[in-house]
């Protein structure tokens, strides 16, 4: 599959700047991150989007890619007649035709381990003010029995006889340009270098086993839904003496009865009363941090916002607190005694908007229209 234009995936122009590539990147990460997203395609879709904005973010790789596209110029000729993933590049070409040594990948070389990504569900409290939390996650450990090597207590793993312990093939083929040689990963090591004999009884050869760990996770404070936490060294283990690799904590906050979210803003929708509205008050409003008072003007309208500085969520990188925004909703009563409906019949006939009520009569309303009323 042809693969997409990687400015054409976030959605951006080719002189997008960072910030731009960085907002484009949240949106679409949140939008098919496929603990959220549900559909067939996502994974793949999530996948595209990581590769894309891990390219573009990266000014050298980003020159690289405007200059070449998704081509590798080190790639060796390509689908044709050489290259492609189990083929050759420019030093195998060099070593084929002049004897040259190429350089080989030592397969027993340490190597990085693989990073894990964990999703945890907090809530929307937690992700306001932070917590430190314990999650419970399997993960692979070195073996202890075989202090890794795979091979029985005892023994220790062979050199590959049929590589030399290089962990990969030389497979010669016949051309047309004479005889080349492809270098291939040695199916009877699986490009190890080395071979099993023997095999430990516990991880029966594979050097690591799976182990549940307590790992301690601290939320930061202000973080947001989507975003994702890095825990050095808690991935899975290294190979061959390497360092292990990361945690990735995916954290996904969940929604509150009363608050809403946007950024380090909150909003918050007021109920309040007639009265209220036209006479003004003095209310008590809930924000996350506690109950402050809020005065209401009179003559207030439903629909007004009101701002309460620095009563929002603490920006998770350190740049200051967010603001909570009231939106004002006044509540029309349903259910009135006669006394508050003569009283609001006369508050009507004062202002001179006098309304039709409902229940009245077909004679009442035809006497008001011959009387021009």
């Amino acid at each position: 599959m042809e693969k997409r234009d990687y400015y054409e995936v976030l959605g951006v122009s080719k002189d997008a700047s960072k910030e731009e590539l960085k907002k484009a990147y949240r949106k679409l990460s949140k939008q098919y991150h496929p603990d959220i997203n549900k559909e067939a395609d996502a994974a793949d879709k999530f996948k595209e989007i990581k590769d894309a904005y891990e390219t573009l973010s990266d000014d050298q790789k980003r020159a690289h890619y405007d200059q070449f596209g998704h081509t590798d110029p080190n790639q060796g000729f390509g689908g044709g007649g050489f290259g492609g993933a189990e083929g050759f590049g420019f030093e195998d070409i060099f070593s084929t035709f002049f004897g040259g040594g190429a350089r080989r990948r030592d397969p027993n070389a340490p190597r990085k381990g693989e990073d894990l990504q964990y999703v945890m569900d907090i809530d929307f409290m937690d992700a306001v003010f932070g917590k430190d939390e314990e999650i419970e996650i399997p993960k692979e450990e070195t073996c202890e029995t075989c202090d890794g090597s795979g091979a029985k207590p005892g023994t220790k793993p062979q050199r590959c006889p049929h590589c030399e312990g290089t962990g990969q093939m030389n497979v010669t083929q016949d051309t047309a340009f004479g005889r080349i040689v492809n270098r291939r990963v040695c199916h009877y090591c699986e490009g190890t270098g080395q071979i099993i004999k023997e095999k430990c009884p516990t991880c029966h050869g594979d050097g690591r086993v799976v182990k549940y760990k307590t790992i301690k996770v601290v939320i930061p404070a202000g973080v947001e839904d989507g975003q994702q936490l890095r825990v050095t060294g808690q991935g899975g283990p290294g190979i061959n003496g390497g360092p292990a690799g990361d945690l990735y904590v995916v954290f996904r906050v969940k929604a509150h009865d009363k608050f809403k979210r946007d950024g380090d803003d909150i909003y918050l929708e007021l109920p309040i009363t007639f009265p209220q509205a036209a006479l003004g008050d003095e209310v008590e409003v809930p924000t996350v941090s506690g109950k402050v008072k809020l005065k209401i003007p009179a003559g207030t309208q439903s629909g007004a916002r009101f701002r309460l500085k620095g009563k929002g969520v603490k920006n998770v990188h350190g740049y200051g607190i967010g603001d909570q925004h009231i939106i004002v909703k006044v509540k029309t009563p349903t259910k009135l005694s006669d006394k508050q409906r003569q009283l609001l019949r006369e508050f009507a006939e004062i202002s001179g908007d006098i309304p039709e009520e409902q229940g009245s009569s077909l004679f009442a309303k035809i006497r008001r229209t011959i009387k021009g009323e």
